[in-house]
């Protein structure tokens, strides 16, 4: 069961972060109508950036209409495993400076069969591959940034989620190559790699009594993460502050890996 986080303490990352820092900036938020993705986009449209924050379902943009947080945010429809999609959403946009790659799938005990395994993959890691190769020629117009989403299972294996855990130890490698690729670009690419946070995808988790103690027992911090702190991380790395940053992939998990 989720405790109470920092959200009680601060409004948002972006309150402690100078106001514009991001305006007139694009930003294109995979995986942005929801979760993590919805907390990020929040983050950078309180600072000022324009915010294009895509679903996989009509549904999924609806529900992101009615939050507040996202008013001024623009969405879109796209499916990650289609290659022209994502290059024609891509160069639909006027200018590009940030990219966050935040869509993605679990599909817990299902992974164990190939077919699944595949799909896991191809939306988790292929999808944010099309999404920078799609993104490249554009952020180097802008000298912009990718900010790709790892997991702690990019550390560690997951019995229930192979597909999972592979994709996300492949985030954390493609990161670092694309860093070195894209660096004569003037593109800096990193990583987040969330802990355990409170989102749809871990739901089940948290209303399962005997795997919340387990995961928030092991979390230094005793509870679970909120959506809005990962923002503050992905802020970082896709700001001047970390100019000298790329190829790093940021473990933001209230503990949980160093224990």
């Amino acid at each position: 069961m989720s405790t109470s986080s920092s959200a009680d303490i601060f409004t948002s990352a972006a309150d402690y972060l100078k106001p514009g820092l991001f305006d007139g900036r694009q930003v294109l938020v995979t995986g942005g109508t929801s979760g993590i993705g919805a907390a990020i986009g929040e983050a950078f449209l309180a600072l000022g950036a324009d915010v294009l924050a895509t679903g996989v379902s009509d549904g999924e943009i609806a529900a992101a209409n009615s939050v507040p947080g996202l008013a001024r945010a623009t969405f879109a429809t796209l499916d990650v495993r289609d290659g022209k999609a994502v290059v024609d959403l891509v160069a639909s946009l006027p200018r590009l400076d940030h990219v966050v790659n935040c869509a993605g799938v679990i599909r817990r005990g299902e992974e164990l069969e190939p077919d699944v395994f595949a799909d896991v993959v191809d939306i988790n890691l292929n999808g944010s591959m099309r999404i920078c190769a799609a993104a490249r020629p554009r952020l180097a117009e802008s000298g912009g940034t990718i900010v790709n989403t790892a997991s702690m299972l990019s550390f560690f294996g997951g019995g229930l989620v192979p597909g999972y855990s592979a994709s996300k130890g492949g985030i954390a490698q493609l990161t670092k190559s694309l860093a070195i690729a894209y660096a004569g670009d003037g593109i800096r690419v990193n990583a987040i790699a969330p802990g355990w946070i409170a989102t749809p995808l871990t739901r089940a988790l948290r209303e399962d009594p005997v795997r919340d103690a387990q995961i928030t027992g092991r979390t230094a911090m005793k509870r679970w993460g909120e959506p809005s702190e990962l923002a503050g991380g992905t802020l970082f790395l896709s700001s001047p502050l970390a100019s000298f940053v790329t190829g790093a992939v940021l473990v933001i998990d209230g503990g949980y890996l160093i224990t």
